[in-house]
């Protein structure tokens, strides 16, 4: 008996679940890892406004070109928001992700 076409049919069965896996593990850590990031830069979109800067300013100095930066003023409070997308390479996961997913991150303050 041949065991070496026995592996080949059994690598050849594994391969495309493997890669769907890994592909999948890599498009959920790139979302993972950007939303840190807006995370990270809602702190200093908010000091920034604090100081004064509008947001085209803001967006120059923080270097967000492809980051949507949205502050919505109300009577009471101020709402920002951080909106980017991000390109789904998992073939199937667009199934439960939109593709491009729309990342968002808000935070509301009040006035004072």
């Amino acid at each position: 008996m041949n065991k070496k076409g026995q592996a080949l049919v059994e690598f050849i069965i594994i391969l495309p679940i493997f890669l769907l896996l890994v592909l999948g593990v890599i498009d959920m850590g790139q979302i993972l890892y950007n939303r840190t990031m807006l995370e990270g830069s809602m702190t200093d979109v908010i000091s920034m406004y604090e100081r004064g800067l509008n947001e085209a300013e803001i967006k120059e100095d923080l270097d967000l070109e492809d980051v949507d930066l949205e502050i919505l003023d109300s009577s009471d409070t101020l709402q920002f928001q951080l909106t980017k997308e991000i390109d789904i390479v998992t073939p199937g996961l667009n199934l439960i992700f939109d593709n491009p997913y729309q990342l968002q991150v808000s935070r509301s303050i009040s006035h004072e």
